[in-house]
């Protein structure tokens, strides 16, 4: 409280405060302080690899959007409803921009998030066997209210990666809410397992009152016209 102390008491002084409105205004500037610092730690522990949000979302890449599930899904409501965010497109459409957007929101409600790439996720259960720690590490990723999956199907799984994934899904299903990114379509998701019945338990349990979320505009990557040589 001492950060604010001084301010606070020229304050008082000035509005010929009450002790007992002195003493609420700093326990106000601390609960205020803890819950920032909070937020922060929560944002750290998120893993984002950018700090994107919903305000610089451009919207005029993808014309098309609901912008009333983008509001919906801000809300998070589907973290109360322990279901997944499933969001598909073409390269450079904003979908990791949006997922991480969607996880800022999260952590700004209080919500604990964690972010990985698929490739990320799965190499880090298994150099968790190495050191004995795997279950430990899983139960983390299974216990968090929010996990975001970047990059699905990016590279095809190998054994045990997809059996990794699937326990992973299965040990989260109706327990937590999971948000996963993908270049594929919705109906290619599949391709991505090597066990085609595993693929389907998997992805079964994922689209389950899933919310999906379809980027179809242009990229945000288009390079810039090569200037005219003169």
């Amino acid at each position: 409280m001492t950060e604010t102390l001084a301010a606070r008491n020229r304050e008082a002084i000035e509005h010929q405060l009450s002790h007992p409105e002195f003493l609420a205004l700093l326990i106000q500037d601390e609960v205020a302080r803890r819950e920032q610092k909070k937020y922060a730690m929560r944002f750290r522990r998120a893993g984002f690899r950018h700090n994107k949000t919903l305000e610089s979302f451009d919207l005029d890449f993808n014309p098309n959007f609901n912008q009333a599930l983008l509001k919906e899904l801000a809300s998070g409501g589907f973290i109360e409803e322990k279901v997944a965010v499933l969001i598909a497109g073409p390269c450079g459409t904003g979908k990791s921009h949006l997922a991480q957007a969607l996880g800022h929101c999260a952590v700004q409600k209080g919500y604990d998030v964690l972010c990985h790439s698929q490739a990320k996720l799965l190499s880090y259960l298994h150099a968790a066997r190495a050191t004995n720690t795997y279950d430990r590490r899983f139960q983390s990723l299974v216990k968090v209210p929010l996990l975001i999956i970047d990059d699905f199907g990016l590279k095809p799984l190998k054994s045990p990666q997809d059996e990794d994934l699937h326990d992973l899904i299965d040990e989260r299903y109706e327990r937590g809410a999971t948000i996963v990114t993908s270049n594929l379509d919705f109906g290619e998701w599949g391709d991505a397992f090597p066990n085609k019945l595993l693929g389907a338990a998997t992805l079964d349990r994922l689209r389950h009152h899933a919310y999906r979320v379809v980027l179809d505009g242009e990229s945000y990557r288009t390079p810039r016209p090569c200037a005219e040589k003169a």
